[in-house]
């Protein structure tokens, strides 16, 4: 039997990882993590300089050659296989101008390990901001929207159900308060992802003189991970991101849902604006809200894309591992980016949409929805219990066998009352119509929480304040990285000016 020849192994890159893996990778690169690689290059540098690590002089070759790079080049740049990423591909290009030996000592006390947990914590604080920033404009509307129908009856729905008379202010403010609670938790999710992880190399730091403060100044953060196998390691300042995103997508697409159902005819709640509608190619009356669908969908996305990252952090190692790198990042942040989509564009309907409060109001009025109060009425009035009372409106709520009139609920009442109230304790005709009004339903309403002005009132006022607060956090954090952007470049001139000897 002839010899034959062994196929020969190919070389890194295989073709197939390199067109499965690599080119995607390089190209996400790219888009996302450019601008804070950077910066971390600068910051590093700086730092190594500022240590003693790395001589002045050559950290300033080093310097000027990431002031050179053409970044426009860098973009536009495709992967060839001569480099492993897009790390190794500015490795290149820096030690292109300051030479192999001295470009080398950049990577000093680092690994690409810490510099991607860097980079991914400076991109997910970017998301969460700009996540707030899309919650804010959508609680700015609604709070304009709940002070002018603080007053505008309409009916409350349990069970899909009319249940109660409220105000369309009152149901506002209860998704108000969610967006408040989804702020807190971007806040707090902000607080644990904005920490410094350079400094932890591959897993257990450095014997280098490293000053991981430094880096965090320079950087934007506003403290340490501490631990540096937790800094490598840990994934849960993802997930907790994840889960506070999917949290406001879920709460969302709820609204979403509600005014999807008010804008149908049947309802008649809610009109959208012309710039808003789509028409049918076929029946010209037709003015589908097709918003409100998306918005609902890019919800729905980006909740099912936030749960799919922590499914895929499920029983992963606790080390490095590309399960929480490379492929998934970007995953993130889509879901992020969906989300945010999906928030700008529900405020944006918002900022032109119509109620129909006459509408809401009549319904109000309807169902039998006041009867609640006219049980409470019988027990503030003649001292019988709440039981007893609730089954005598019961009974009349029956025999209407749901058509209901107020004035025959009340003939009912006057008919059945005796029979289980004394003579001295009875009550008028007059206050039991009244006790059916729906207006008189929300106006005595007043505990904390409630739909009566004296409730309402100063609650969305107080939302108003919050809203100012939430507002002055951003811009202080915001504030804070533009600072430190601004550090980094003064301390990077300072130092050259001092190679340079001016």
């Amino acid at each position: 039997m002839p010899n034959l020849p062994i196929k020969g192994k190919s070389v890194f890159p295989a073709p197939i990882y390199r067109d499965t893996v690599l080119v995607q990778v390089f190209a996400d690169a790219k888009r996302y993590f450019l601008e804070p690689l950077l910066e971390i290059e600068y910051a590093h540098t700086l730092m190594l300089a500022r240590q003693g690590i790395m001589p002045e002089a050559e950290a300033a070759l080093c310097l000027r050659a990431l002031d050179q790079l053409d970044i426009d080049e860098v973009r536009s740049a495709q992967y060839d296989g001569t480099f492993e990423d897009l790390f190794f591909y500015l490795e290149k290009k820096i030690a292109a101008v300051c030479g192999e030996e001295v470009a080398g000592k950049m990577h000093t006390a680092r690994s690409r390990n810490d510099i991607d947990l860097t980079m991914y914590r400076m991109v997910l604080r970017e998301w969460l901001t700009q996540t707030l920033v899309a919650t804010l404009h959508l609680r700015r509307r609604l709070v304009e929207l709940a002070w002018e129908h603080r007053a505008s009856l309409m009916p409350a729905y349990t069970h899909n159900q009319p249940a109660q008379p409220t105000t369309l202010g009152h149901y506002l403010m209860a998704y108000i308060e969610i967006l408040e609670r989804d702020a807190e938790r971007i806040q707090a999710a902000y607080a644990r992802v904005n920490r410094n992880p350079l400094g932890a190399c591959a897993i257990t730091t450095t014997g280098f003189p490293i000053d991981r403060h430094y880096t965090e100044r320079l950087l934007g953060f506003a403290g340490l991970q501490v631990n540096s196998y937790g800094a490598i390691a840990a994934v849960d300042y993802l997930a907790e991101s994840c889960f506070v995103l999917a949290g406001t997508m879920l709460s969302l697409g709820r609204f979403a849902q509600d005014l999807l159902l008010w804008s149908t005819v049947e309802f008649g709640y809610l009109r959208l604006s012309d710039a808003y509608v789509q028409i049918s190619s076929i029946m010209p009356q037709k003015r589908n809200p097709v918003p409100l669908e998306h918005v609902r969908i890019l919800a729905s996305r980006a909740l099912m894309q936030a749960q799919s990252v922590v499914g895929c952090l499920h029983n992963t190692p606790f080390a490095d591992m590309n399960d929480a790198e490379d492929e998934l990042q970007p995953l993130v942040y889509t879901a992020f980016e969906d989300g945010e989509r999906s928030l700008r564009l529900l405020a944006g309907v918002l900022d032109e949409v119509k109620f129909h409060t006459e509408r809401m109001a009549v319904a109000a009025d309807e169902n039998f929805l006041p009867v609640t109060e006219l049980a409470d009425t019988l027990v503030r009035s003649t001292g019988i219990s709440f039981h007893a009372a609730h089954a005598v409106v019961s009974a009349a709520v029956k025999e209407l066998e749901g058509n209901y009139d107020a004035e025959a609920i009340a003939e009912i009442i006057v008919r059945e009352l005796p029979s289980i109230v004394e003579g001295t304790r009875m009550i008028s005709r007059e206050t039991i119509r009244t006790s059916l009004s729906a207006q008189n339903f929300v106006a005595v309403r007043q505990v904390a929480g409630g739909p009566a002005s004296e409730a309402l009132d100063p609650e969305i006022l107080r939302a108003r304040e919050q809203l100012l607060i939430d507002e002055r956090w951003l811009f202080d954090e915001e504030n804070h990285r533009r600072n430190a952007r601004t550090m980094m470049r003064e301390e990077s001139d300072a130092l050259l000016r001092r190679v340079d000897g001016r």
